[in-house]
């Protein structure tokens, strides 16, 4: 990655810091109804993952997806105005922060239901198969996924037929508020499953934006080539609770200090001046984010509620629902 490209990736990165800073904000001052899964500390795994793919890829996440919402495309407005329920909102408000999804640019989807977007990304990849096309899909899940039967079927399934799929496993160590550890009978969760389904299992560090962009960028190259599916584990930290109904005080202190240490955008801004790239310079990037989400906010805010009439739309292909009645 040249020194330009880092700088691009951090300013994306550090724009998603933001909006998620914005969420919570928003959350605390009654704006942001039901829950929001924030992904602080998950950013190098998006971007740098994003920046290994094509805009013709297709992308799958969890719940905790905001931040591959917006490495896919999507703007901070949108994603915010989705969450206060805006009409302007990613949905359109159908969504809110759990169901993020902007077809447009290959994003399909964030999914509440643990590890069950992991055989969606496998049909994606046999689809693409079919037509004879080079895309691969890529579904994005946590540790505690590993430990769900959907993880086993889709990585069985997409072994056999070769399928052109990445599974990349985001470890922040918790499952939840169960320590992954505690409940798998190997070291690394996702990695450690790899060779019973006879694909590539791999570890990086998923703080590092450029080891990120290395990895997916050959793993995808292979998957292209027609050698199958692989699977990542992106070891990582998310600075927040599982929710924003969790103070997560079961999460040891120094854990917690060490880990803030190895932050994404700390490791970013030190290659970029060890590249030589100017202080001044990741500075202004860092005012153009900042600028940025706080219009983003403004704008959100001020959005329109969303029209009843159209709650039935965008439900089934054509639209409606009229053939079903």
């Amino acid at each position: 990655m040249e020194s330009a490209e880092l700088l691009a990736a951090y300013e994306q990165m550090t724009v998603i810091r933001r909006t998620e800073k914005a969420a919570h904000d928003l959350f605390l001052q009654g704006l942001v109804k039901g829950t929001t899964h924030l992904a602080a500390g998950h950013e190098a795994i998006a971007v740098g993952a994003s920046a290994a793919l094509r805009h013709d890829d297709y992308v799958f996440a969890t719940y905790r997806g905001h931040h591959h919402a917006m490495a896919r495309g999507a703007t901070p407005e949108e994603c915010l105005a989705e969450l206060m329920s805006r009409a302007t909102g990613l949905c359109r408000a159908k969504g809110g922060s759990m169901h993020l999804t902007k077809a447009s640019t290959g994003m399909l989807g964030s999914y509440a239901i643990v590890g069950a977007h992991l055989p969606m990304a496998a049909g994606a990849a046999w689809s693409a198969k079919l037509r004879g096309t080079d895309q691969i899909a890529v579904a994005f899940f946590g540790d505690g996924a590993t430990n769900i039967g959907a993880f086993h079927e889709a990585l069985n399934l997409a072994a056999v037929w070769k399928l052109p799929v990445l599974f990349v496993c985001e470890n922040n160590l918790y499952m939840e508020y169960t320590p992954i550890a505690d409940v798998t009978a190997v070291p690394r969760p996702a990695a450690d499953r790899a060779p019973a389904y006879g694909i590539p299992g791999e570890v990086v560090d998923g703080n590092d934006v450029v080891a990120v962009q290395d990895v997916v960028a050959r793993l995808a190259g292979r998957a292209r080539a027609g050698d199958g599916p692989a699977l990542l584990e992106a070891q990582t930290y998310r600075h927040f609770g599982h929710s924003r109904a969790d103070p997560a005080a079961y999460r040891p202190a120094e854990e917690v200090e060490r880990w803030l240490k190895h932050d994404p955008l700390d490791l970013a801004r030190g290659r970029l001046v060890g590249m030589g790239v100017p202080e001044a310079v990741v500075a202004e990037a860092d005012e153009r984010a900042t600028s940025l989400v706080a219009k983003a906010v403004e704008a959100a805010k001020s959005g329109p509620a969303p029209d009843p009439r159209e709650a039935l739309t965008d439900v089934w292909a054509d639209g409606g629902a009229a053939w079903r009645t």
